[in-house]
């Protein structure tokens, strides 16, 4: 697949075409991706060619959402990038910590669209409501605080509902427990003052609890890419 049609891929993601369909002319779309209107309506079309949109024309341009193809090439490109820039031992740090039943503010926000678009749009998936828990101890809450002065994935603020929903940030990572080897997902830090520093939150594609039969004590590792 050619790196435009990747590039026209992303850009719709990013107008928010994972979450739910968008309306778009070919003009709009042609400014997204800085070409002329007869290059972006080309590009619909292949992508609507290829299977990795969906797209139904009307009077003043045509409403548009990725399919499940499409949001699978997404991810499997974004994870080839996290393999570039992240596989090196490097730009890893290790950290361990012992599970915990949180507040359930996770399960709310992970479900938020503000937040589910830049998640699906940034780290490649739609993570399963609320966040796996992890109580650090020192050594690793030393090793937590190296995050904070790393860029991350930037989730942006958003407003919704007459209030506003802070931003953050989050880092790929692998969890390296038992049968839970290898799979991707990501540590969230919020944007907040007084944010507990022996606390790690996870976000992933799966109920990691219910699926690796977890229970609170139970210690898990993590490799998270800085």
């Amino acid at each position: 697949m050619s790196g435009d049609i990747i590039v026209s891929l992303k850009k719709l993601a990013l107008l928010g075409a994972i979450a739910q369909p968008i309306k778009l002319s070919s003009g709009q779309f042609a400014g997204a991706i800085k070409s002329s209107v007869q290059t972006a309506a080309r590009r619909l079309q292949e992508l609507d060619r290829a299977g990795l949109v969906h797209r139904r024309i009307i009077a003043d341009g045509q409403w548009i959402i990725l399919t499940d193809d499409g949001i699978e090439r997404l991810r499997s490109e974004c994870y080839e990038y996290q393999e570039i820039f992240f596989s090196s031992p490097i730009a890893e740090v290790e950290i361990t910590g012992r599970l915990i039943t949180g507040l359930g503010e996770g399960q709310y926000y992970t479900t938020l669209m503000g937040y589910k678009k830049q998640f699906a749009s940034k780290l490649g998936f739609n993570p399963f409501p609320g966040t796996l828990n992890l109580r650090l101890d020192s050594q690793s809450i030393e090793t937590r605080k190296k995050l904070d002065g790393r860029r991350g994935v930037k989730i942006e603020s958003f407003e919704a509902a007459d209030r506003t929903f802070g931003g953050g940030k989050c880092f790929p990572c692998k969890i390296l427990s038992g049968q839970a080897e290898g799979i991707k997902s990501a540590v969230i830090i919020p944007d907040r003052t007084h944010y507990p520093e022996d606390v790690l939150e996870i976000i992933s594609p799966i109920f990691l609890r219910c699926e690796l039969k977890l229970i609170d004590g139970d210690e898990i590792k993590t490799k998270v890419a800085i």
